[in-house]
C-alpha cells in the first residue's frame, strides 16, 4: 500500500500510480489519513477485492478539485454542501454517506478565554471579544469550511484580518500543535483529536472546551468520479470501493476502529 500527500505528489506521479489495473486512486481528507483509519481499512479492502487502494490526503476543498480535474477515481470527504455541488456539476456520482464524528473546539488546559462548557456560537463570540489566539487551518478543508460557517453564525464577519486569528495553511495535527504552542484555540474533528491525545500522552497541554453541540455534526461520504466527465477514471473499481464501504461488515469494521479505547468514526451508511 502506498500513501502520499498532496504536497509531495505531482499530477504525473498520480497518473503513473493509477495506471495499474488493480489499483484505485482516491483523494481524501487529512482526518481519514492522520487517524490511521485508511491504514486500517486498505489492507482489508485489498484482501477482499484484490484492489490496491492508494490515496492523496489533503483538505476536502482540494480533494474535490482533484475530482473535477479527473486526477483521481474516487473521493472520501466531509463537506456535504460542496460535495452536493460536485455531484450537481456532473463530476461526482452516487454520493453515499459512510460515517460521522463531530467537530470540537480545543484550547489550553488553563482556558484563558473561559469558554469551557459554552455553546459553539457563544464560545466563538467570547474568543473574538477577548482576542484570544485562534488557529484556523485556512486551507479550504472540510474543517475550515465548517469553521467559517460558524464564525458567520457568531459574528456575521470572519475575522481573517485580526491579529489573534492565525491561518496556518496546514493539516489538522499540525494546526493543533501550533495552537498549543501559541496558547490558543482551534477547531478539529474528534477523530484527529483522539489521535493527537494518543501521540502526546502526558505531555498534552490542550483539552476539549466545546463539544456535543448539534451544529458540530461531521458527515463523511464517498463519491466516485464520473467517467462521462473523466474517461480515464476506473469507475468500476471506484464503485466497488464505494459499495464495500457501506456494506454491513465494513461498517462494523469502521466502528471497531479505536484509539485510547475511543471510537473515532461512527458508521451510518444505513441510517
Amino acid at each position: 500500500m502506498i500513501r502520499k500527500t498532496l504536497l509531495s505528489v505531482g499530477l504525473s506521479t498520480l497518473l503513473a500510480m493509477s495506471l495499474s489495473a488493480d489499483s484505485l486512486m482516491m483523494a481524501t481528507t487529512t482526518s481519514t489519513d492522520d487517524t490511521g483509519l485508511l491504514d486500517y481499512l486498505a489492507p482489508q479492502f485489498e484482501k477482499e477485492t484484490g484492489t490496491n487502494l492508494k490515496w492523496v490526503a489533503t483538505g476536502t476543498g482540494k480533494a474535490l478539485k482533484m475530482g473535477e480535474n479527473c486526477d483521481v477515481d474516487v473521493l472520501l470527504v466531509h463537506a456535504p454542501a460542496a460535495e452536493k455541488k460536485l455531484v450537481e456539476s456532473g463530476f461526482g456520482i452516487d454520493r453515499k454517506e459512510v460515517m460521522y464524528n463531530d467537530f470540537i473546539i480545543v484550547g489550553p488546559i488553563a482556558d484563558p478565554a473561559h469558554v469551557s462548557g459554552k455553546g459553539t456560537v457563544e464560545a466563538l463570540k467570547i474568543i473574538k471579544d477577548s482576542k484570544a489566539n485562534f488557529l484556523s487551518r485556512g486551507d479550504d478543508s472540510g474543517t475550515h469550511k465548517k469553521e467559517l460557517s460558524l464564525w458567520k453564525d457568531a459574528s456575521q464577519v470572519i475575522p481573517e484580518t485580526d491579529l489573534w486569528y492565525i491561518q496556518t495553511g496546514q493539516g489538522m495535527l499540525t494546526t493543533i500543535n501550533m495552537a498549543a504552542e501559541k496558547n490558543g484555540y482551534t477547531m478539529t474533528d474528534r477523530g484527529t483529536w483522539i489521535k493527537y491525545e494518543a501521540q502526546k500522552g502526558a505531555d498534552n497541554k490542550m483539552k476539549i472546551v466545546v463539544e456535543k453541540d448539534k451544529t458540530l455534526f461531521n458527515q463523511y461520504s464517498v463519491i466516485p468520479v464520473n467517467k462521462a466527465k473523466c474517461p480515464n477514471v476506473k469507475l468500476e473499481l471506484a464503485q466497488s470501493f464505494s459499495d464495500w464501504l457501506i456494506k454491513p461488515e465494513t461498517q462494523k469494521f469502521i466502528g471497531d476502529f479505536k484509539l485510547l479505547d475511543k471510537t473515532l468514526f461512527t458508521p451510518n451508511a444505513s441510517k
